[in-house]
């Protein structure tokens, strides 16, 4: 069954996940001795050492629920405590990291893999939701090699289910979107299929929303409905079970009835759930992916009715609320022609194949979700790859020194969408030394490098003596609130006219620093060469400078005029300064 050096597809997903290969040059999702495609990302860590993954973790949970581990997914590539979401389990008191539970999962389907090809396998194409940022991803990877697998390609989950999709449904030249709803992500992208490419135009999410959320706040709903008190991990792992169960029934039943005998010593929890009670449950939740998904259109310059289709993937979808709100957002019906809870597994399983040979003449374009720049004089954002570019990309700009002597440049990597510096996120910093000159003589040359998994490095040359400091980011969100990607997204829209202005005000600033200094020199250069009146004319619209700058108010506009004026009102000064260098130069030619 197998091919020669097989490259599985897999989906780590919240709350399922999928693996697959391409036999026969057809995808396929493989099932494990029970029959069943999806495993439940679920590890039970036993006190005696023992791991078990998958439905039988799951069962776990209600009788075990701080040893029984679930939506690891939610903390990988974070700091402890730094998620909103806070599990019934703690990762440190069992003696584990979100990537090495991620890994039993990935060991779990690695071998469910091996078990239906009979054959060993070590490679792999890993999806994650698309706004995972560098940590994240890397930390996926590393899960990936503990499992003892090569990741050969990071994939974001909506370029995935767009793959599955378009093999046999999408004609040329569509433009559509992808919702993904999932277990504890939302994404939603935009791409444009063109002769045989999926090219992301844009692409919007919220990494902390998703199925668990509405489970979560429906155990609530029922359990406050149950008037009956709820004071162990064991209930609430039994009301969660229930509330999904019934999320699911709900989907398709008007009403269900959660039953759950002797919850409370010997009492029984008996509550009847109509669809409309969990759909008032599940409206502010959902309403949320609204704006993202309006956003991903602005983005891409487009409106919904330029889209050819709307696609849904994640087993969330399946609600009658999600398509309606869905079809509201984009004036259309989705399309529901794939298996929602399969479509990013398949896609997975369709870039493997492509990686290994087995599946030809489809490319697969991926986006950077932020903009990426450096710190420039000022406190400034200086983007180096903008936001949407398509991965993998290098671009680069040269620097020089800002200030006279400087004997170092401090290079701040920045993620982010602000007009300055201090409101974007620092992913790292490297110090380029040069040798001390005037303000301009030092050149160092800045390099980004994005590759195909989404990883950054950064490269420094000072192109006096060639050397190069490479920066290679592996744990960017270390130090970044990462969960708030939306919100940074979200500002830039809101205080585009504040930061703009501010931008504004701190280039005239400094300008104005030169024009200042430049202006000062120049009248003791020519002390006793200008006419009183125009000496005095200077002064007057060098104070006006120096006033408007040392205003509490950041008046842009104000400064820009200002200098301008001082600018106007020294024409004659620089032209006696150009005429007497010209004659000091002639002089030394003739001496």
């Amino acid at each position: 069954m197998a091919t020669a050096s097989p490259i599985l597809g897999i989906d780590l997903g919240t709350t399922n996940s999928l693996v697959g290969v391409v036999d026969s040059g057809f995808p396929i999702l493989l099932a494990d001795a029970d029959g069943a495609r999806l495993t439940p990302s679920a590890v039970h860590y036993a006190a005696d050492g023992c791991v078990t993954v998958g439905a039988a973790a799951v069962r776990q949970r209600a009788i075990d629920p701080t040893r029984t581990v679930t939506s690891v997914k939610r903390l990988i590539g974070r700091r402890a405590g730094e998620a909103e979401w806070k599990p019934a389990y703690d990762l440190k008191a069992l003696g584990k990291s979100p990537a090495e539970g991620s890994a039993d999962i990935l060991k779990h389907l690695k071998a469910i893999a091996e078990s239906a090809l009979e054959t060993e396998v070590s490679r792999a194409v890993i999806t994650v939701p698309a706004y995972f940022n560098d940590a994240q991803r890397n930390e996926t990877k590393r899960a990936g090699e503990l499992a003892g697998l090569t990741v050969e390609r990071i994939v974001s989950e909506p370029t995935a289910a767009a793959l599955a999709y378009g093999l046999d449904k999408l004609e040329e030249n569509k433009k559509i979107a992808v919702y993904d709803l999932g277990g504890g992500t939302f994404d939603i992208s935009i791409l444009e299929m063109r002769d045989g490419v999926f090219q992301v135009l844009a692409t919007a999410g919220d990494t902390q929303l998703g199925g668990d959320d509405i489970d979560r706040a429906l155990a609530d709903w029922i359990l406050r409905a149950s008037a009956l008190p709820s004071d162990s991990a064991i209930q609430h792992a039994r009301l969660i079970a229930a509330a999904e169960e019934a999320k699911k029934k709900l989907s398709a039943e008007a009403e269900f009835t959660v039953e759950l005998p002797f919850f409370q010593d010997t009492a029984n929890l008996s509550v009847r759930v109509q669809r409309s009670d969990l759909d008032a449950i599940a409206q502010p939740l959902i309403e949320r992916t609204r704006l993202h998904c309006r956003r991903a259109l602005l983005d891409a310059g487009l409106s919904a009715a330029d889209l050819d289709d709307v696609i849904l993937v994640g087993g969330s979808t399946r609600m009658p609320l999600v398509r309606q709100v869905v079809q509201d957002i984009f004036g259309r019906e989705p399309n529901v022609s794939q298996n929602p809870d399969e479509a990013v597994g398949l896609g997975a399983v369709i870039q493997a194949g492509i990686l290994s040979g087995a599946l030809r003449n489809v490319v697969l374009l991926d986006v950077t979700p932020l903009s990426l720049g450096i710190e420039t004089f000022g406190g400034l954002m200086n983007i180096i790859i903008p936001r949407n570019s398509t991965i993998p990309c290098r671009a680069g700009e040269m620097f020089t020194n800002a200030v006279a002597n400087q004997q170092e440049m401090l290079i701040r990597v920045l993620q982010g969408e602000r007009e300055l510096a201090k409101d974007n996120w620092e992913l790292g910093r490297i110090a380029v030394p040069f040798p001390p000159g005037p303000k301009g003589s030092a050149r160092v040359g800045v390099q980004f490098a994005i590759d195909a998994n989404g990883i950054l490095q950064v490269l420094a040359r000072d192109t006096a003596t060639n050397t190069d400091t490479i920066l290679e980011i592996q744990n960017s969100a270390v130090d970044v609130d990462d969960e708030k990607v939306e919100k940074m997204i979200a500002e830039s829209v809101d205080f585009a006219f504040e930061d703009m202005n501010e931008r504004i005000w701190t280039e005239a600033h400094l300008k104005s620093e030169e024009l200042l200094k430049a202006v000062d020199e120049a009248l003791e250069q020519c002390a006793g060469l200008v006419p009183e009146d125009e000496v005095e004319k200077i002064k007057v619209a060098a104070s006006e400078v120096r006033n408007v700058m040392q205003a509490e108010l950041h008046d842009a506009r104000a400064l820009k005029a200002a200098n301008q004026l001082l600018d106007d009102a020294t024409q004659q000064l620089a032209v006696l300064l150009v005429e007497r260098a010209m004659e000091a130069a002639l002089e030394r030619k003739l001496s």
